[in-house]
């Protein structure tokens, strides 16, 4: 869910420097909240200065041009403004650099070194299909009337036939291309050829503010957001191939709080499908995950009774204070009158506490997160009328499932939604892959981007309706 892990999850961009020489392919580590993505940075020299391209071997891509990159006095600035990227370093030594890495306005340290060795190959992704695919594949564009922008996505149906029933793909937190693109992984790729194969037809778009919708993401809440959703579910009415009235939507993640929001107030929602939709409010879900992911990640107890003090305290302050305005000032101020509670946290490498309290709050007081931890969905969840599967895998630390499925079922209870499914599916994580831990650093590791098993799950489901 948008930063229920805060991660960045789009392209990334970042350079290193030496005193004498910059030129090379240099390596570190963007840690953050359990996710640890490995950066390479080839750079050049050119007859103007210098020139760059990134590898996130994690994410698959290579050979990313950057805008610029420039060695002047002594410090090295490379930018990348389709992430709205800057990364700024100093030498520490004759093969590493020390900088910091900022992305939509929040910043974070970031280490680099010389590589010595080519960087391993990215982790392969068999699932993924290749064209020509058995189906139609159509890039289309539609409108948000609402908020006067232009979603841009992919819509699959099966050649043969009309008259089909359609799903709505809804991407979780942050800003995401119509795949779903996140740690090397296309589960939306995934999930959109599967359906089309067994006879549905799939909308898949760009957020609003990426690749190639318009818009601004950085502004946009939770609630933004399910317009975008809604004006799919409008587009798709439109069209000739699709049955009016078989119209759902499937959300992953934050997707699985929206979808729910729209078929509350909107009838033409046939059905939804919750991909470890919360049904906690969001504060608990943070700190929920902040636990889990702190212990499986080796974070001692003591520390994650500290954070987990701090953030409930913060949190009571946000939905206390419903002024966005003066909620940072609050925030900030709580934070620097217990500055000896970080004293023995374990930091970022290179942040000092004074840099953790003016990141935590920044990460903490954006529109949207300042929303989400005051959200609760269990009243909207209570509306919802139409069919619902609701699945989450067991080893899911970013909604755990214990928890959220003992919070989905009371809300459908409560509502009374006779059709409505909660299921816990067995060894899958929060992409619902087939996996160890559960823990967010795993999954650029594994081959398997969305488990055969929730494939069939969701499909069979469909089919019932």
């Amino acid at each position: 869910m948008k930063k229920l892990i805060s991660i960045v999850i789009c392209i990334l961009a970042i350079t290193g420097i030496q005193a004498q020489d910059i030129t090379g392919s240099w390596e570190g580590k963007l840690k953050l909240n359990g996710i640890s993505l490995r950066i390479v940075f080839n750079v050049s020299k050119t007859d103007k200065g210098y020139s760059a391209t990134m590898d996130s071997p994690d994410q698959g891509a290579r050979g990313i041009p950057m805008n610029s990159a420039a060695f002047e006095n002594n410090q090295l600035i490379i930018e990348y403004s389709a992430a709205k990227i800057k990364y700024t370093a100093t030498p520490v030594s004759a093969d590493s650099i020390s900088g910091t890495f900022v992305q939509f306005g929040q910043s974070y340290p970031l280490g680099m070194k010389l590589a010595k060795t080519a960087v391993a190959p990215p982790t392969k992704h068999p699932q993924e299909p290749i064209a020509p695919f058995p189906y139609t594949s159509e890039n289309v564009k539609f409108q948000n009337l609402k908020d006067s922008l232009t979603l841009a996505g992919t819509l699959t149906f099966p050649s043969n036939g009309k008259n089909f029933p359609a799903v709505i793909l809804i991407s979780g937190s942050g800003p995401q291309n119509r795949d779903e693109e996140l740690m090397g992984h296309k589960p939306f790729l995934v999930i959109a050829d599967y359906l089309t194969r067994q006879g549905f037809a799939v909308l898949r778009y760009d957020d609003r503010g990426t690749a190639g919708s318009t818009g601004n993401f950085n502004t946009a809440t939770t609630f933004d957001l399910a317009n975008d959703a809604e004006a799919a579910i409008s587009y798709l009415k439109t069209r000739k191939e699709i049955n009016a009235k078989k119209i759902g939507l499937m959300g992953h993640s934050e997707g699985g709080l929206i979808a729910p929001i729209i078929a509350a107030r909107n009838t033409d929602a046939a059905f939804i499908v919750m991909l470890a939709g919360p049904g906690l409010s969001g504060g608990d879900i943070l700190l929920l995950q902040q636990e889990l992911i702190g212990r499986t990640n080796g974070m001692s107890e003591k520390d994650i009774t500290t954070t987990r003090e701090i953030n409930t305290e913060i949190h009571k302050i946000i939905c206390n204070n419903p002024n966005n305005d003066t909620v940072k000032a609050k925030v900030l101020n709580y934070l620097n009158s217990v500055p000896e509670k970080y004293a023995d946290v374990k930091k970022p490498e290179g942040m000092t506490t004074q840099q953790l309290i003016q990141l935590q709050t920044s990460q903490l007081c954006t529109p949207w997160m300042l929303e989400f931890i005051r959200y609760n969905p269990a009243p909207t969840l209570e509306k919802v009328t139409c069919p619902v599967l609701a699945i989450i895998g067991s080893k899911d630390l970013q909604v755990p499932s214990k928890e959220n499925i003992a919070a989905l079922t009371n809300a459908f209870n409560k509502g009374n939604n006779k059709k409505a499914v909660v299921k816990e599916l067995d060894g899958l994580n929060h992409l619902f892959q087939t996996c160890t831990t559960g823990a967010p650093s795993e999954y650029s590791t594994i081959e398997e981007t969305f488990s055969p098993m929730a494939l069939k799950t969701i499909s069979d489901w469909l089919k019932k309706q």
